[in-house]
């Protein structure tokens, strides 16, 4: 399947083949089925009134929220959309880490607020997708103003909508783990959320407990991501499948992320996956969440069948 993606990447369209083909007598993919189709030969239709504010949040630490918000934002300026992300995690700022954009990050929030600079120049524009911009809430190890809260961050939104050279279409707020006070400020600007969240209990637990907090903000918007799935373990009974979670949870499924090596790699380097050349699984997973995210769409959970248990000598005996 993979050779079907070497091919030239632009902004707007990522794969040179459509669904349309597939109608002629002889299809070009032959042995292709219909549904490992990854993408169609056109630009995402962007539903909603611009500028979208999305925030992306957990509750539970080291689910993939700042990987997530990383990879779905670089495939939304692939798409051809302008998009500013905003690291709300002040004590453990880490979304500049991942887009390998740490020594560009001269002022913060907190110096727009103090009146040391504007707000365009805290913005970090990336030199690979000039669409995309980075803004930081604080550096680390550094002590937010007592006032700095929910109004705070959505003076800045409200900023960047209202800005000379133009409203983003998404403004993706990375929010920080756990229910404090600085996921209450995160939350507070965003019409939309991303809930990011692996197939384990502890997760889970905490996801529903920010479902309920989400609503009570009156964000009705919520869709799910499920990340670092594994089919084999799935089959097995070690693991949760994806429709099991979606019950659990009652969300509009956005994306399933399946496990990969390469997110360490890509974070190491500061080169998101979304960007690697062959594709990834797990990247060609977050664009696809972000096509979706766009349309404001959603997938269907598969059932994953079950391997048959082996069965022993003892078994002929009723063992």
């Amino acid at each position: 399947m993979l050779s079907l993606l070497h091919t030239p990447l632009t902004p707007l369209n990522r794969f040179s083949f459509s669904p349309k083909t597939l109608k002629s007598p002889k299809p070009q993919f032959s042995k292709t089925p219909v549904q490992s189709l990854l993408q169609w030969n056109r630009k995402p239709q962007l539903a909603g009134e611009t500028p979208r504010v999305v925030v992306i949040t957990s509750g539970k630490g080291g689910v993939g929220k700042t990987t997530t918000t990383a990879n779905v934002g670089l495939s939304l300026a692939r798409f051809g959309f302008s998009v500013v992300a905003i690291d709300a995690d002040v004590g453990l700022r880490n979304l500049d880490l991942l887009l390998g954009l740490e020594n560009r990050v001269n002022y913060t929030v907190v110096e727009v607020l103090n009146g040391d600079c504007r707000l365009d120049q805290a913005l970090v524009r990336d030199k690979r997708w000039s669409n995309f911009e980075l803004l930081c809430i604080s550096k680390p190890r550094s002590k937010l103003p007592l006032g700095f809260g929910g109004k705070a961050l959505v003076w800045v939104v409200d900023a960047l909508k209202t800005r000379e050279e133009g409203s983003p279409d998404f403004i993706l707020i990375d929010c920080p783990a756990g229910i404090d006070a600085g996921f209450i400020t995160a939350i507070t600007p965003a019409n939309e959320a991303v809930l990011v969240t692996t197939p384990d209990i502890t997760s889970l637990r905490d996801a529903d407990r920010v479902i309920g907090l989400l609503e009570c903000d009156g964000i009705r918007d919520i869709k799910m991501m499920v990340n670092r799935v594994r089919t084999d373990m799935i089959r097995g009974e070690d693991m949760m499948s994806v429709l099991d979670i979606q019950e659990m949870l009652g969300l509009a499924l956005l994306g399933v992320i399946p496990e990969d090596t390469e997110v360490i790699r890509s974070t190491n380097r500061g080169f998101p996956l979304v960007l690697n050349q062959p594709p990834t699984l797990a990247g060609l997973a977050f664009e696809q969440a972000a096509w979706r995210l766009v349309e404001q769409d959603s997938m269907k959970a598969v059932m994953v069948e079950e391997e048959p248990k082996k069965r022993g000598f003892f078994s002929f005996f009723g063992g």
